[in-house]
Formats: C-alpha cells, sequence, structure tokens
C-alpha cells in the first residue's frame, strides 16, 4: 500500500471517530454540561470561556538551549545575476566586487597577478612549479575549487581568491607581502 491510501484510511477512521463523539457530547456541552470533576452540577458559562482561552507560558528560559543563528543574506530568486564570462581580468573583477571588496582591492590583485603569471591560466613557473592564474603550489590544491583547475580560469580564480581572503584577509595586504619577500 502506498502512503497516500494508508493516509486516506487513516483519516477517515479519525473523522468518523471525531464525529460520532461531538455527536454525542457536542449538544450536552453546548447546553452547559460540562461538570467539574469533584462536583456534578455544569461549570458557568464564564469558567467554560475561561477554560477555553488560555495564554501560553513564558518560555523566555529556553532561550540559551536554542539560539537563534545568524542566516547569511542570499540573493533573491528575482535577483538575476550575470554569468561570469569574458577574460580572466573581467571575471576576476566581478569576482572581487561581489566578495565586498572595493576597487582599490581589485587594482592590488590586478597588479598581483600580473606580476605572477600574467593572467595566463597555463602559466607555469619553471623553477618551482607554481602554476595557473593565482600560481598555486602545487596546483592540485585548486581542485579543492574544481575539477577543471588546469583550464579553467574561474575555477583558478575563485581558488585565488579564497586563498587571499584566508591568508591575507584582503588582495592588497597580500601585495605588499609580495612586494616585501618576492612571494605570496
Amino acid at each position: 500500500m502506498n502512503r497516500t491510501v494508508i493516509r486516506g484510511i487513516t483519516a477517515g477512521i479519525f473523522g468518523s471517530i471525531v464525529t460520532a463523539t461531538a455527536a454525542i457530547a457536542g449538544p450536552a456541552i453546548a447546553r452547559g454540561a460540562e461538570t467539574k470533576p469533584d462536583v456534578g452540577k455544569p461549570l458557568p458559562v464564564a469558567e467554560q470561556r475561561a477554560a477555553l482561552h488560555f495564554d501560553v507560558p513564558d518560555a523566555g528560559y529556553l532561550r540559551h538551549v536554542h539560539r537563534v543563528r545568524p542566516q547569511s543574506q542570499h540573493a533573491s530568486r528575482a535577483t538575476y545575476r550575470a554569468p561570469l564570462t569574458g577574460s580572466p581580468q573581467t571575471v576576476a573583477h566581478a569576482m572581487v566586487l561581489r566578495r565586498g571588496w572595493s576597487e582599490s582591492e581589485w587594482s592590488c590583485l590586478n597588479a598581483l597577478w600580473t606580476r605572477e603569471s600574467g593572467w595566463n591560466t597555463y602559466a607555469t613557473n619553471a623553477g618551482s612549479g607554481a602554476y595557473g592564474i593565482p600560481q598555486a603550489l602545487p596546483a592540485t590544491k585548486m581542485a579543492t575549487a574544481g575539477s577543471d583547475y588546469r583550464t579553467n580560469p574561474v575555477t583558478q580564480i575563485t581558488w585565488g581568491l579564497g586563498y587571499i581572503a584566508t591568508t591575507y584577509g584582503t588582495p592588497c595586504a597580500a601585495l605588499a607581502h609580495s612586494n616585501s619577500t618576492g612571494f605570496y
């Protein structure tokens, strides 16, 4: 039997029980025949109404158990976000702005990756073996952003921006480190 049939049968049985109970008890309650357990006479109408209207107790003491977690902001379904297409610089510029970084951070990133790889997706450092636009060493690190890391500049840029954000915080901080040490 499928779930829908079982639900229909259960609802039918339960509905019959409720209907039969209401047919027997409903008119008696409407006439005020509800009684207190210790006294054999009906409750006054005011007490009947009070019994039907009650306030939910304050459950503030449970706040420590179920903390409200902050929700991250997501684009609504009505918001259109253009696909990332174009040159690697165009894609990176859009991704920098989507991260909430400023135009000055974009300038730093542009300077950094122009020096590192010339924005070449296939750039390989002959001395160290660093690969791609962000010059990942080893190149397999970029696989965390996508299995197409060897050929897809968007995957390389995604990984590179994540690396910069976690290691240095911003592209300008990464550029400053690169300027002082020769690498980032």
